[in-house]
């Protein structure tokens, strides 16, 4: 009888590394995002989930909008968004107050981002399109990438997304199939390749994007990888899980910069069109390069 191997997860005893230490977020430009996204009230999340690159985007003048509200019907082990039972009724508002900020910042790409609304047979999907639908007129020649959930599955809520679609539709694996249980308990491995491969089949890009450092060995970020590919995934990122506290998933691994370098070969190689992978890579950062 073969027994299955089972991996051995440890908490890092290392310190973190030099390469992933950021500087403050500050500045006039910050705070000139800071106080559009309060006036507007609206979530991003750059600070939901305390994102180390906030400095560096804000200062720029991006940010990543995030819909439906700051409570996640979820409880993902590496994420720091407030779970529980968000409000029955979608913001009907937040559409219009998203490209406002938007056009405030005089934003040329967008990126939108939600919660999970599962509680909802439509998962929020409504509010996507409809805020696509403002941006555009608001901004004309504006480019969007949607951060979306998997909408467990029912794809009639995808298709309210489609039917408006943004210029990169993007839905992030996060981690290994065999971390999922741990890691991502409400979410399927499967579930989210269909609808990346729905997305594709749609002809809208397609992005995904997964954390190394969980627990998960360089084989298993290979077969992922392979995945991607046959299910003909645009555009894979892939950066340094980072423990946002010490309730959430430990960091197993501090992964060292060469070894991204070699995942972005391994993935471009593969077929992936595009790897963006580095200690401090989030799905949305230098997005408007996937476009």
């Amino acid at each position: 009888m073969i027994k299955e191997l089972q991996v051995v997860e440890k908490k890092s005893t290392q310190r973190r590394p030099e390469w992933l230490r950021v500087k403050l977020p500050s500045g006039g430009k910050f705070k000139e995002v800071l106080d559009t996204i309060n006036e507007n009230k609206l979530n991003t999340v750059c600070s939901e989930a305390r994102c180390p690159n906030m400095g560096e985007c804000w200062g720029a003048g991006t940010a990543t909008f995030m819909l439906l509200g700051d409570v996640c019907t979820r409880s993902c082990a590496f994420c720091a968004i407030k779970t529980g039972r968000p409000p029955t009724e979608l913001d009907w508002d937040e559409p219009a107050r998203v490209a406002d900020a938007a056009a405030k910042m005089k934003l040329k790409h967008v990126v939108l981002t939600s919660i999970n609304r599962d509680d909802r047979k439509d998962g929020g999907a409504p509010i996507f399109a409809a805020t696509h639908t403002a941006l555009r007129e608001a901004i004309p020649g504006v480019t969007i990438e949607s951060l979306i959930p998997d909408f467990r599955g029912v794809w009639d809520a995808l298709q309210i997304v489609i039917d408006t679609p943004p210029d990169v539709l993007s839905h992030n694996l996060e981690t290994v199939p065999r971390k999922y249980r741990r890691v991502r308990p409400q979410a399927k491995y499967q579930r989210s390749l269909d609808l990346l491969l729905k997305v594709k089949e749609e002809g809208i890009r397609s992005k995904t994007g997964i954390m190394v450092g969980l627990g998960e060995t360089r084989e298993e970020v290979i077969e992922l990888m392979q995945d991607c590919v046959d299910h003909k995934v645009d555009v894979l990122t892939i950066g340094q899980y980072m423990q946002p506290t010490k309730m959430h998933h430990p960091v197993v691994d501090w992964v060292h910069p060469d070894q991204f370098a070699e995942y972005k070969e391994i993935g471009e190689k593969l077929g992936i069109g595009h790897v963006e992978s580095g200690p401090l890579v989030r799905s949305s950062y230098h997005a408007e390069r996937h476009v």
